[in-house]
């Protein structure tokens, strides 16, 4: 069981786009794979959520978050097969373990968590605040985007990853980001 939550091994540069909600994660991601001509992975939890809300009128309850978790890591392992020399991925297990402890008053299921921690990356983009915040059916914070940025960023931290705050328009953000993994991905080729 334990398998379906870990990342198959993989050469490529692997890029995570991390932080609250409505930052810009998904557009910048889609921005990046067209930019490297790759693949991005989406983030599966918005199409899980989004489905229970409109057959159950239901938010994510502690239940969904293994699921959600399994779901991330298969659409990563299928895609990290096409990718071109970067994957980026909208999302990763540790912004789920972030999102649990944020919501269920510090609990996260301990594979989750374990997973969380054990998956690799060679670089987070973390996606500041200074963008409007755009609401939806699974969005609920706009008023606590400064607390919810500083649990992403204490968690990166605590974790030792390899991160930079993304922060300006679209295109500073994107040309940022390009220069940060251009170097990644000229460091794996050397």
């Amino acid at each position: 069981m334990e398998e379906k939550f870990r990342q198959e091994p993989s050469t490529i540069v692997k890029v995570v786009l991390f932080g609250p909600e409505s930052t810009g994660k998904t557009t910048l991601s889609e921005q990046l794979a067209r930019h490297y001509n790759t693949v991005w992975v989406p983030e599966y939890a918005r199409e899980y959520l989004q489905d229970k809300w409109n057959n159950e009128r239901k938010t994510c309850e502690p239940k969904d978050l293994l699921p959600i978790a399994a779901g991330q890591i298969r659409l990563e392992n299928q895609l990290a097969k096409k990718a071109t020399d970067v994957l980026i991925c909208d999302t990763d297990l540790l912004e789920t373990k972030v999102y649990s402890e944020a919501y269920y008053l510090g609990y996260c299921d301990p594979l989750l968590e374990k997973y969380a921690l054990e998956n690799s990356y060679d670089l987070y983009l973390l996606t500041y605040i200074d963008v409007p915040w755009v609401g939806d059916d699974l969005r609920d914070k706009p008023n606590q985007r400064e607390r919810m940025f500083a649990y992403f960023k204490n968690a990166l931290e605590k974790y030792q990853r390899n991160f930079i705050i993304l922060k300006g328009d679209k295109k500073t953000r994107l040309s940022t980001a390009i220069a940060h993994i251009d170097r990644l991905i000229n460091n794996k080729a050397a």
